[in-house]
């Protein structure tokens, strides 16, 4: 009987009667890049929610923190679930101290203390129409963006110009991070380098839909294929070596250039990242073998 790996959702992104996120396709290419090629090892992939009973997990061997992309809002009891999936003996993918890490965004600052470059942010516990003229003074900018320390997805972010401020009551209601508005973003496009077990998969360029900066599909964003020089894969690959963690299962390092010429880390997305199936065909087969060494790894110990 093939073992069972099960892949984290959420009822919005989960195939079923009801309505769907617009951007659950991404769920679905997943799974079909990863589906088949886990039957080719010997394993069942199983799509469920990460809301369902313990009991619904009798006979998972391990989890994917696949699609849970509504976890931003209930990160405790989301972890809370993590940590006792791993008590009932599941392997969960990437674990729970990686997610306590990785879920608020303060980690770049140990990132650049590890000599990383970052994106030049502020870190507040809430921001208003003042917090915000003063982030544009302080950063030489007539345009920020303001994003929440626990967030995704590009839900919940703004994005000011000293034309367009938010109105005198507005504030952000969340501890939060101002960073200036880089222009390369809508210009150039967001890169992405994926990898598994630590090891470089492939690179996307993410690019914005008209109008929009964010470059998430919810907004009209697309991605193309990528190749990366050189220079820019050891700047990444300087990221994951930089991570307080060894080995994580997958980790999704996002950057952005800066008016320098240099990438910046936009985030290193280790929690339930989309890992673009569609630009890294080779994806499927690469996390199957990265699962199946893990589960041989944990029976033999």
């Amino acid at each position: 009987m093939p073992r069972r790996i099960g892949f984290l959702a959420c009822a919005d992104t989960l195939p079923g009667d009801g309505p769907r996120r617009g951007d659950a396709f991404e769920h679905d290419l997943e799974i079909a890049a990863l589906r088949p090629a886990c039957e080719a090892v010997g394993l069942e992939l199983v799509e469920i929610d990460w809301r369902a009973s313990i009991s619904d997990f009798d006979g998972i061997a391990l989890v994917l923190l696949g699609t849970a992309w509504d976890y931003q809002d209930h990160t405790e009891k989301f972890i809370a679930k993590l940590d006792a999936l791993s008590d009932h003996g599941i392997q969960v993918c990437n674990p729970p101290e990686i997610v306590r890490w990785n879920a608020d965004k303060r980690y770049l600052e140990q990132l650049a203390a590890s000599g990383a470059t970052t994106v030049p942010t502020l870190w507040l516990d809430d921001v208003d129409k003042a917090g915000v003229l003063s982030a544009m003074d302080k950063f030489g900018t007539d345009r920020v963006v303001v994003k929440r320390q626990v967030g995704a997805g590009g839900l919940g972010q703004h994005s000011f110009t000293r034309c367009s401020l938010p109105e005198e009551n507005w504030s952000m209601g969340h501890a939060c991070m101002v960073q200036p508005f880089l222009p390369s973003v809508v210009e150039e496009g967001e890169y992405t380098f994926v990898f598994v077990d630590g090891a470089f998969s492939h690179g996307v360029l993410k690019r914005a839909g008209e109008g929009e900066y964010r470059i998430q599909s919810l907004y009209g964003g697309y991605e193309c294929d990528y190749v990366p020089a050189p220079r820019d894969l050891a700047t990444a690959e300087a990221v994951v070596a930089a991570l307080p963690f060894e080995r994580p299962l997958y980790s999704r390092i996002d950057m952005v250039r800066l008016p320098s010429g240099q990438l910046a880390v936009m985030e290193a997305e280790m929690i339930e990242p989309y890992l673009y199936p569609e630009q890294g065909p080779q994806l499927g087969d690469r996390m199957a073998g990265a699962i199946l060494e893990r589960l041989e790894g944990a029976s033999n110990g």
